[in-house]
């Protein structure tokens, strides 16, 4: 390499920063700043373990899952209450909680899971005790894997 493509490489990667930090990163942070990922609703995020009505619901919804996935073969036996619960906001929660689970020829085990959990229609409470407007976004804890 001579001196002249190393000085191009050097002027031109020089450029790129500035484009990048003159145009791309305003623009980025403008987008950040907007209401686009924006979702207005009802049920505010809480950074505490709370406990209300939707809470126990999400818990109750989240047990009856996690029995149905584990099958007829599997005994389970869940906690009165969940561990902690937490609201990310926008009616999705995060449930954390104890399970005893016993495979039909193995001992049991307790478990502590988690399971994250989304009301799907909104602020529209009408249909909280149906399993079907409600999504698992995901479980974990509940097998040695």
């Amino acid at each position: 390499m001579n001196k002249k493509s190393i000085v191009l490489f050097v002027v031109c990667l020089a450029g790129l920063l500035a484009l990048q930090i003159k145009f791309v990163l305003p623009y980025m942070n403008e987008i950040a700043a907007s209401d686009l990922f924006l979702v207005e609703s009802k049920d505010l995020a809480s950074p505490l373990p709370i406990s209300n009505d939707m809470t126990a619901i999400a818990f109750s919804h989240c047990n009856t899952y996690i029995k149905k996935d584990l099958g007829e073969e599997t005994a389970v036996a869940f906690a009165n209450q969940p561990t902690n619960v937490w609201s990310l906001g926008n009616y999705e929660y995060i449930v954390n909680a104890d399970a005893e689970i016993t495979p039909k020829d193995a001992a049991g085990s307790m478990r502590h899971y988690v399971c994250r959990i989304q009301y799907q229609n909104g602020d529209d409470l009408s249909g909280v005790a149906s399993i079907d407007n409600w999504n698992i976004e995901g479980i974990n804890g509940l097998t040695d894997e």
